[in-house]
């Protein structure tokens, strides 16, 4: 079964195009992603703009293209923390399913929790006993902390607190000002202070743009590489390294110093930081290892094991 699934995040879209075999592994044929800012100031106005619903109809209808050019059997679509928290949400919905025809589906928190760590578990199963696994996703809106056993979700966490929203709320200038970081450390140890330090044989994974883009930093890539970046274990001094270098530049400058920054991040990267940052120091762990997958791949096998069960 060939199949396509869109995550409609706060900050980034993105598309896997796999075939799934009939044990339920999945071959990558596409896997796409860009910067669309959905969830461009529904922090303070609680309404997704006219001019991103403009932006993202581009974005999706050059997605559809290319699920149809991969002639995809079925194409699925699900929408996390700023459509869950824009008022005009369904306005939204509504207008994509009439102009492409794709359906979105408004993920829950607890739906995009599972998601999450089913697909960013599953490369890690193979060959090994069931172990404790733990998934930091650190999205544009909202940070969830999942954790399981093998691929059966135990528990989830999630603070109303991500990259895009901590920006928007603290960090508007590029550098920040004293008072600003402050402010900023202020609002991410409130919202962090209420996680628990995982068991030592816990295998942390983190998801989402600050942790794949650390690890392309950290591994000085050139170009990004995700067969590089998934597995990649970043320590908690790289990860404070890393960020009390761009704590102190302009955009344009990080741009520069470091290629592996796409520019829609450059704006965010750091606030994502300062978030993984003091995860790392709540949850007692000395580093996260990297993860390419997440809620797109968990849709996949959400999927497969749908139509499973049917047949």
């Amino acid at each position: 079964m060939r199949i396509a699934t869109i995550d409609v995040g706060t900050n980034t879209i993105l598309m896997l195009i796999a075939d799934i075999s009939a044990d339920g592994s999945l071959s990558v044929v596409r896997d796409e992603q860009v910067i669309a800012r959905l969830g461009k100031g529904v922090d303070s106005l609680r309404r997704i703009t006219p001019e991103t619903f403009t932006r993202v109809l581009g974005f999706l209808d050059r997605y559809r293209t290319i699920a149809e050019s991969c002639q995809v059997e079925r194409m699925i679509a699900g929408g996390t923390s700023a459509l869950r928290d824009a008022a005009n949400s369904g306005d939204f919905v509504e207008f994509i399913r009439q102009k492409l025809g794709i359906e979105i589906e408004i993920l829950s928190g607890q739906k995009e929790a599972e998601l999450t760590y089913q697909g960013a578990v599953s490369e890690f199963l193979a060959g090994e006993d069931p172990r404790a696994f733990a998934v930091l996703d650190i999205g544009g809106g909202s940070t969830e902390l999942t954790t399981g056993v093998g691929s059966t979700l135990v528990s989830k966490e999630s603070l109303d607190l991500g990259c895009v929203r901590l920006t928007e709320r603290c960090l508007k200038a590029s550098p920040p000002g004293g008072s600003d970081l402050d402010e900023a450390a202020s609002e991410v140890i409130s919202w962090t202070g209420r996680l628990r330090p995982l068991a030592p044989e816990t295998k942390l994974i983190g998801v989402a743009g600050t942790v794949t883009t650390l690890a392309a930093m950290d591994l000085d890539l050139k170009s990004y590489d995700s067969k590089r970046v998934s597995g990649h274990y970043i320590s908690t001094e790289s990860v404070n390294r890393f960020a009390d270098i761009v704590r102190s530049m302009t955009i344009p400058q990080m741009l520069t110093r470091y290629p592996q920054i796409q520019e829609g991040r450059a704006d965010i990267i750091f606030a994502g930081m300062m978030i993984l940052r003091e995860c790392l120091r709540q949850l007692g762990c000395r580093g996260i290892v990297a993860s390419d997958r997440g809620v797109r791949y968990g849709m996949a096998l959400d999927e497969f094991l749908r139509r499973s069960h049917k047949s």
